[in-house]
């Protein structure tokens, strides 16, 4: 599998694949090691890039 962190910008709608419960989130800043992600469910919550594969949603 790809790992689509690198095409993630400000805006873009992603899923963390570990926690679906956190529902739908907006990215909120992005840097090659770590996206900022506000989740509805859980709030901001910065990812690490390396380890965690976000899974983008094009279909809210």
């Amino acid at each position: 599998m790809t790992n689509l962190n690198a095409i993630l910008a400000p805006g873009h709608l992603v899923r963390h694949p570990d926690h679906p419960e956190w529902g739908t989130g907006q990215v909120q800043s992005s840097t090659t090691a770590k996206i900022t992600v506000n989740f509805p469910e859980t709030g901001k919550i910065v990812i690490d890039a390396g380890q965690i594969a976000l899974v983008p949603v094009f279909d809210p």
